[in-house]
């Protein structure tokens, strides 16, 4: 059994504990939280999936959109199989999602940073072994959370052998039209930068809803640990501060405005340079009526107080075991076994006590975000570290760090200079 296959089937038993013998596919009782932007990305699947569909049909297979909650939302392709389709519910309104419907194509694809390929008896479920599917996720690429899967099935027949060419095109040609408004967007959150520096002595910085920073003064780039007054408007680029609490109210403070264009809202943070909570505030931007992010305001407190208690705010993520795979098999391994985790494209790769063993989270920055409270830091675009397993530093000609890890190979984990000075105060050098 492939890995990714393994993961999906783990996921299915014990988290979400799908029926093995479901035979349809349930009702979507949901509706998807997305912005309106969002439908743009939806509709130009759609013209591509349309596009497609004479291809896919000659083969007896279907194309589908869903959105980001598995929901299916359109159809083409053989009518025959599209008859087929309809006796598991593979059809307009019902859910494909890992957690209703096991293992697909769809599903799947939602919980991957890749195209997936599900042939047969990899489905979950037993009454679906006849299908096989490809689909491929289309993320936001400010927050990385999906917006719509588009998908190919056929039912005992193989998939056409354009459809793995097609798919990513289809992905890389949306993901760029997301892009280009991301950039749009970081210019406008610039702008909106300008224009409260101009009309306040307050210590600034502009904030995208995933908690990275497009731009800071100079002051607001110390209390961040981030370099001030250097404008970052790529969202592949743009500064993640090192104050995982930061981090949190600025994504939780998108939430809102996302919800009410009207809000406002300030709380209080603890920074590196002071034991005594700072007040922060933050002022919604929007660009053609969606939220772009927010202008947060150092030693103000205005608007709304966010919430501050455990029961006002959902848990972060917390992983007592880290999930990786050898061979066919799911190693279950506590943080203080890892030494360090580094990217490889789209796959992540752990350094353990028991050698090199393949991640299963989709991707570094999640990882990121999983570890940041457990001793784990970002030191390096494709290296997150754990501090508790760095034997030595090394101080190179130029000023550049080197980390030489404790694992057995004394692995020397670069540390890019952007990260410098975060890794000089998290290890107090």
């Amino acid at each position: 059994m492939r890995p990714e296959i393994a993961i999906s089937w783990h996921r299915c038993r014990d988290q979400y504990r799908v029926d093995p013998n479901l035979s349809k596919a349930p009702a979507a009782v949901a509706e998807a939280d997305h912005a309106l932007e969002h439908d743009v990305v939806i509709a130009e699947l759609g013209f591509r999936a349309a596009a497609m569909a004479h291809e896919v049909s000659t083969t007896g297979g279907i194309v589908t959109i869903t959105d980001a909650i598995g929901r299916v939302l359109a159809q083409w392709g053989d009518p025959e199989t599209r008859t087929v389709a309809d006796e598991a519910n593979l059809a307009q309104w019902f859910c494909w999602s890992e957690g209703a419907a096991g293992t697909n194509g769809m599903g799947t694809a939602l919980m991957s940073h890749g195209p997936v390929l599900i042939r047969g008896a990899e489905h979950w479920c037993q009454a679906f072994h006849d299908w096989t599917c490809a689909g491929v996720a289309v993320r936001d690429v400010v927050t990385g959370k999906p917006i719509a899967v588009l998908n190919v099935s056929c039912w005992r027949t193989e998939l056409p052998g354009t459809v793995g060419a097609w798919l990513g095109n289809a992905a890389t040609m949306t993901q760029r039209v997301l892009r280009q408004r991301a950039r749009n967007d970081g210019a406008e959150l610039m702008a909106a930068f300008a224009q409260a520096r101009s009309g306040s002595s307050a210590t600034l910085a502009a904030v995208d809803p995933a908690g990275r920073v497009v731009l800071a003064d100079d002051a607001a780039g110390v209390l961040l640990g981030i370099p001030g007054s250097s404008p970052v408007p790529d969202p592949a680029v743009r500064w993640r501060p090192e104050l995982p609490e930061f981090i949190q109210a600025a994504r939780f403070a998108a939430e809102q405005a996302a919800r009410d264009p009207d809000w406002t809202g300030s709380t209080q943070i603890v920074t590196r340079l002071s034991n005594e909570p700072t007040s922060i505030s933050f002022r919604p931007v929007f660009l053609a009526g969606h939220l772009v992010g927010n202008v947060v305001s150092f030693g103000v407190s205005e608007g709304n107080p966010l919430p501050r208690t455990a029961e006002d705010v959902p848990p972060r993520t917390q992983p007592r075991r880290m999930v990786a795979t050898r061979e066919n098999r799911m190693v279950l391994l506590r943080t203080p076994e890892v030494s360090f985790a580094q990217s490889d494209g789209n796959d992540v790769w752990l350094s353990t006590d028991e050698g090199l063993l393949r991640s299963t989270s989709p991707g570094l920055d999640r990882l990121e975000t999983e570890l940041c409270d457990s001793g784990f830091l970002r030191v390096h675009r494709q290296y997150v570290v754990n501090l508790s397993r760095i034997r030595e530093v090394e101080r190179r000609d130029k000023g550049e760090l080197v980390l030489v890890m404790d694992d057995q190979a004394r692995t020397m984990v670069p540390v890019s200079r952007r990260n410098t000075p975060t890794v000089r105060r998290a290890l107090e050098i």
